[in-house]
């Protein structure tokens, strides 16, 4: 999305709350999510829906799009957030203008209706599906063969390649060896990951699992996936071109 496109926004049903050490920050029935860059939307919620104090910090913020915004302190009685909401009081877009957004990560929890939601608001125009499939999937690297299965379960997900989770049986976990690294997706919860060594290097984060992973996603529980960025992936026999994607 260019800074000179019209901004997307568009309503939402859920009831969106968010909260900092133990006090609600804001509970909305009618939340809009806005689009401010293509891949993910975040949350504006009414003015009076936002429960803690908003300290005007002095400061502006500028957007070609949005205008001016003024950045806000997000107060309760028993924490502050600096400079954690923002709201643009003359937005060239009238339904923003009595709205602010509060920064995700300066929250310590965010719940759609009662369920908390992790890194950013789910898009309603993404979706995962996780296939069980018997296509046969080879995955090498250096010349040495790290996963060989007929037992794959595929994830599609929409705007990414598909992903290839295979049992942990299938794959060579003699060389991978465990790494602090996590990520978190909205979708399917919290990955950890392994380093693979081949003998003539070491690949970090290369492999991941999703060993508890969200009620949505809970087909690849315990499963291993390879980022197709980075190995060679061989489709019933045939050698698939790495995929272009950020995690490339």
């Amino acid at each position: 999305m260019s800074e000179h496109e019209e901004i997307r926004a568009e309503d939402s049903d859920k009831r969106v709350r968010t909260m900092l050490a133990g006090r609600v920050v804001a509970d909305t029935r009618r939340p809009v999510l806005v689009w401010e860059h293509p891949h993910y939307p975040t949350y504006y919620v009414p003015r009076e829906d936002v429960r803690a104090g908003l300290t005007d910090t002095g400061e502006v913020r500028r957007s070609r799009r949005l205008g001016e915004g003024t950045i806000y302190d997000v107060v309760t009685d028993s924490a502050t957030a600096p400079a954690a909401a923002i709201g643009y009081r003359n937005c060239p877009l009238p339904r923003l203008r009595d709205l602010v957004r509060i920064d995700w990560n300066s929250m310590d929890e965010w719940f759609e209706e009662d369920e908390p939601v992790y890194v950013h608001p789910r898009d309603p125009y993404t979706r995962v599906d996780v296939l069980e499939s018997s296509r046969h999937v080879e995955i090498r690297l250096d010349g040495v063969t790290l996963a060989d299965s007929h037992h794959p379960r595929i994830l599609f997900e929409t705007g990414l390649p598909p992903r290839y989770y295979l049992p942990l049986p299938d794959v060579r976990m003699d060389l991978l060896r465990p790494s602090d690294h996590e990520t978190h997706c909205p979708y399917k919860g919290t990955a950890s990951y392994w380093h693979v060594h081949t003998g003539e290097a070491e690949h970090p984060d290369t492999v991941w699992t999703y060993r508890t992973p969200l009620p949505e996603s809970h087909k690849i529980a315990g499963l291993a996936c390879f980022y197709d960025e980075r190995v060679d992936v061989l489709l019933d026999g045939e050698l698939q071109r790495r995929p272009e994607t950020p995690f490339s």
